[in-house]
């Protein structure tokens, strides 16, 4: 009978594809258990495949001591296999495991200290001719398994449709792809989806993973390709090579932004991608269950990409610094909390986008920042370097030379800017005079009242001299003397705060009020000169 189980096997090797050896060895696994549940069966066995093409079944005796560090060895390998599947999977392991289903290692038993005794069962022909034909059944499925698993593992990154089957443990969902079986992990669903048995739903090949039956497809509705997947899918210019996917960022569930480019003269990236009325975005957001979209042109300069990444708020101006690719950007006041977003999401996701590190600013807090800088005197040295020191709409610094004795060039625009600091440098000088003179009145009548306080003191001094006072008077005297010299001392220095704080305060407005003032009039000669081009 043996013999004939050997000729079935390489029969299945030749159509199949399954190596002699690894059948042969996954028939002694199997015939190794069946022995060992019937009666009287040694605790230690193996099966091999003699000479003679029949399996025999051997007892194995080995010193105590070798047998108790053998047991502990393969019990630990087993658990750490248990916990590695459970990792990966997501599913915990309710698997009883007692010593005599340890595999243990004896390659690492010397030979000499084994003893090998045949206590074949005479019936054995019959148990390996049943446990055959299931062993052969179970590694043909998971050889066939094995290969549509390779198949898909290729696939990485596709989307592909499947019909969910049901929540395992931990919430983790099994989808059914047609050939293949393959998880839906709770780590990569999306928070607040449910998937109903008998749905179906797509999702992304993520990756391959193992699980209690082997190798297995891991899906993901998290991963940001599945935006780009979705796309291509509906999308022909996508598909077809004339518009690309530059940059995807998401938060799942709730928003996502994409970057897209044309490769062909008059197709619209943004157009392809909304489609007819919109049609093909509304297809995605429908599979996506109602997150938003937001489609951005991509944009080689970094002030304008980052404009438009922070869509739907409106940008005012964008300042960027190359070096520590930080990007400033001054939005009009009621556009700031659309600008950062709810928990700050819109800004999240702009600088995953672009990959600049984004500081939205209103535009009375950026005014307000540059006027206490100009009022501190923290103007930067190097913008008198011959450079004008304007800087445009994309957040460059105006590459015009600047006109002899001034910080800005010819352009009409940039002129107004010198109004603007002479009304601040003019400003400030003000409030530092109005700040010397409230100093020196204060240090005058200070000193008036000290002056004031002596006198009464040498009057009193005069009395108590001439016997008009007691000595207990005197005293009381110049310690009131002294009290109301103290209050009126602490009176005028307050004073003089008062005035200081005041003074400066209306400097501050009326800066601010200059630099607003020079916005204004700058936006409209932009838009003369704009008119006049047209």
């Amino acid at each position: 009978m043996s013999q004939e189980i050997i000729e079935g096997i390489q029969t299945i090797e030749k159509e199949k594809g399954i190596e002699e050896g690894i059948l042969i060895s996954a028939l002694e696994d199997a015939l190794l258990a069946a022995y060992k549940k019937t009666p009287a069966a040694s605790r230690h066995a193996e099966v091999k495949l003699d000479s003679g093409g029949e399996f025999r079944v051997y007892g194995i005796q080995i010193p105590q001591d070798v047998e108790t560090r053998l047991v502990e060895d393969a019990r630990e390998a087993r658990i750490q296999e248990l916990e590695r599947i459970e990792e990966e999977t997501g599913e915990r392991q309710h698997t009883l495991v007692t010593d005599e289903d340890l595999d243990l290692d004896w390659s690492q038993v010397p030979p000499d200290q084994i003893v090998r005794t045949d206590v074949t069962p005479d019936d054995f022909g019959r148990i390996a001719a049943q446990t055959a034909k299931q062993v052969i059944q179970q590694r043909i499925r998971e050889a066939e398994r094995a290969i549509m698993y390779e198949e898909y593992v290729d696939r990485q990154g596709e989307v592909v449709t499947g019909i969910v089957q049901q929540a395992g443990d931990r919430n983790n969902v099994l989808v059914d792809l047609g050939r293949v079986e393959a998880l839906l992990p709770r780590s990569e669903q999306v928070d607040g989806e449910r998937y109903e048995q008998g749905s179906r739903i797509k999702a992304v090949i993520a990756e391959g993973g193992s699980g209690t039956k082997g190798p297995q497809v891991i899906l993901s509705r998290r991963d940001p390709e599945l935006i780009r997947a979705l796309f291509e899918l509906e999308v022909p210019e996508i598909a077809d090579g004339l518009v690309e996917i530059r940059g995807v960022a998401r938060e799942p569930g709730y928003r996502s932004k994409i970057a897209v480019e044309s490769h062909m003269q008059g197709v619209d990236p943004v157009g392809a991608c909304v489609g007819p009325r919109g049609s093909r975005v509304r297809m995605v957001v429908s599979e996506l269950r109602g997150e938003k979209i937001d489609i951005i042109p991509w944009n080689t300069e970094p002030a304008r990409f980052v404009a438009k990444a922070l869509s739907p708020a409106r940008v005012r101006e964008v300042y960027i610094d190359d070096e520590t690719r930080e990007a400033t950007v001054i939005v009009p006041d009621d556009q700031l909390a659309l600008a950062i977003g709810k928990e700050g999401l819109n800004a999240r996701l702009a600088t995953r986008l672009t990959g600049w590190k984004i500081d939205i600013q209103s535009e009375r807090e950026f005014a307000r920042a540059e006027a206490e800088a100009a009022f501190a005197g923290a103007a930067d040295d190097e913008e008198y370097s011959g450079r004008c020191a304007a800087i445009l709409s994309n957040g460059k610094r105006c590459p015009n030379a600047s006109l002899p004795g001034s910080r800005y060039c010819g352009v009409p625009a940039h002129q107004v800017l010198i109004a603007t600091e002479g009304a601040v440098a003019e400003a400030v000088a003000a409030v530092a005079e109005l700040e010397d003179a409230i100093e020196e009145a204060a240090t005058e009548a200070v000193a008036e009242d000290l002056v004031a306080a002596a006198v009464l003191e040498v009057v009193v001094a005069e009395e108590l001299a001439a016997g008009e006072i007691t000595p207990g008077e005197a005293e009381e005297l110049e310690e009131a003397i002294e009290e109301t010299a103290a209050e009126l001392v602490a009176e005028d220095i307050a004073a003089a705060a008062v005035l200081e704080g005041a003074v400066e305060e209306a400097a501050g407005e009326a800066i601010v009020e200059d630099l607003e003032a020079a916005t204004e009039l700058e936006d409209a000669l932009e838009e003369d000169r704009t008119g006049a081009n047209d």
